[in-house]
């Protein structure tokens, strides 16, 4: 079925955009410790600040826009960070999927989602801050020379991109509890072509393209950090709303020679909660977590007139996405640090589309920090990730299989404490 056809954009961003959200650099934590001092059998261990990291994408549209469209994880640990608080980030996702039994050579496209903060101890007990994003995305493209999933020197893609801009307040009533909120703007917008045997042929929907015009819409956020300084404990849990955008939307059929303009489609980009925690455990050194929840059940794009000529949703999800990471950062000396993590996402159930043809992963991720000075430091990391083997499927039946997947991710980061 076609939704199933496109929600391979989706299921895809799923398990590479989840990746941003642990992506980055070393996650060495979601928040810093600044130079917290713990007792231990009579022995006050000194702990270096260790700043929060990040990883990919949802999405978006996911690859069209869908639960697989996770990317950044929308982390907000640059709010919690003590004091004036400024940084800025890049993550890089380089992933290959191929299937030796459909000749596919790699679907995949690179991609890259910048990632900013700053935050403003306004007052001892308020706190401001705006974190800007890309939360949900997709790029994926298949070879045109491909019948399966080419035609006329054309080719499956799509294009899917979303911006963020959260503005916080946080209220401090004591020096062990913040209660934060605030509003969201997100803008969304995306492209895609369905090409090739896959789809039908040219004469049904391999010959599809629809342009989701740019829509902008607000949501909000709301949260609770708690921490004992004393042990370096901290502990989050970020609760951000649905958002409901209606995309002015042009449809085509037969390469462009039926249009249909001028209708609207209505995407909602979903809900979520992210829970991050931290503790000392040794001298130096700090234990981390980090649980996301998306709610993809039941989130559907449905085109006006692909659905009058297919019956079908352009696309949809029935299952929610789970994803955890977990790791352990050190401080090696005044300027250096490192971190190792360990992550795992759920997927989107096998057998899949064929235009997201993996089935969640597992992922092993370094970093580094060094500190030339104590108000900035620079970080860096990389990520790699075993993508899970899946059968392809267009409608109800498997097309092939897409094995021995794999995707590397690399992050930088400079922050500024002032």
């Amino acid at each position: 079925m076609f939704l199933l056809y496109t929600s391979t954009f989706f299921n895809f961003s799923v398990h590479f955009t989840a990746v941003v959200e642990h992506l980055l650099f070393f996650q060495m934590c979601y928040f810093s410790c600044t130079f917290c001092y713990i007792k231990h059998q009579g022995t006050t261990m000194k702990l270096n600040r260790i700043y929060s990291a990040i990883l990919l994408s949802t999405l978006p549209l996911t690859p069209a826009l869908a639960a697989g469209l996770d990317r950044s994880g929308q982390s907000i640990a640059a709010f919690l960070q003590p004091g004036n608080y400024a940084e800025a980030g890049i993550s890089i996702l380089d992933p290959k999927v191929q299937s030796n039994q459909l000749k596919v050579n790699d679907m995949a496209e690179d991609y890259y989602f910048p990632s900013a903060a700053i935050k403003i101890q306004a007052t001892e007990h308020i706190s401001i801050g705006l974190l800007y994003d890309q939360p949900f995305g997709a790029e994926s493209l298949y070879p045109s020379n491909n019948p399966v999933f080419g035609a006329n020197g054309e080719a499956t893609q799509v294009e899917v991109e979303t911006h963020n801009l959260s503005a916080l307040i946080g209220y401090q009533p004591t020096e062990n509890w913040n209660f934060y909120a605030g509003p969201v703007y997100q803008t969304v917008q995306g492209t895609v072509s369905l090409r090739g045997l896959a789809y039908g042929g040219a004469s049904k929907l391999g010959s599809y393209d629809i342009n989701l015009k740019e829509d902008e819409a607000y949501g909000w956020l709301a949260g609770f950090a708690y921490q004992i300084p004393e042990i370096a404990l901290k502990t989050a849990i970020t609760y951000r709303s649905e958002i409901k955008h209606e995309l002015d939307t042009t449809e085509t059929f037969g390469f462009g020679a039926i249009q249909r303009p001028n209708a609207l489609t209505e995407v909602v980009t979903p809900q979520s909660v992210n829970i991050d925690f931290q503790t000392g455990v040794a001298a130096n050194t700090l234990a981390f977590a980090n649980i996301r929840w998306v709610h993809w059940d039941q989130f559907a794009v449905t085109p006006k007139f692909l659905n009058s000529a297919s019956g079908n949703n352009l696309i949809d999800y029935s299952d929610d996405q789970w994803s955890a990471t977990v790791g352990v950062g050190r401080k090696f000396n005044s300027h250096w640090s490192g971190s190792a993590s360990v992550g795992y996402d759920s997927g989107a159930g096998n057998p899949v589309t064929t235009l997201g043809p993996t089935e969640g992963y597992w992922s092993v991720g370094l970093g580094g920090q060094y500190s030339p000075a104590e108000n900035y430091f620079i970080q860096a990391g990389v990520k790699y990730f075993w993508l899970g083997d899946a059968t392809a499927r267009t409608g109800t039946t498997n097309v092939g299989e897409f094995e021995d997947n794999y995707a590397l991710g690399y992050g930088l980061k400079i922050g500024y404490r002032f």
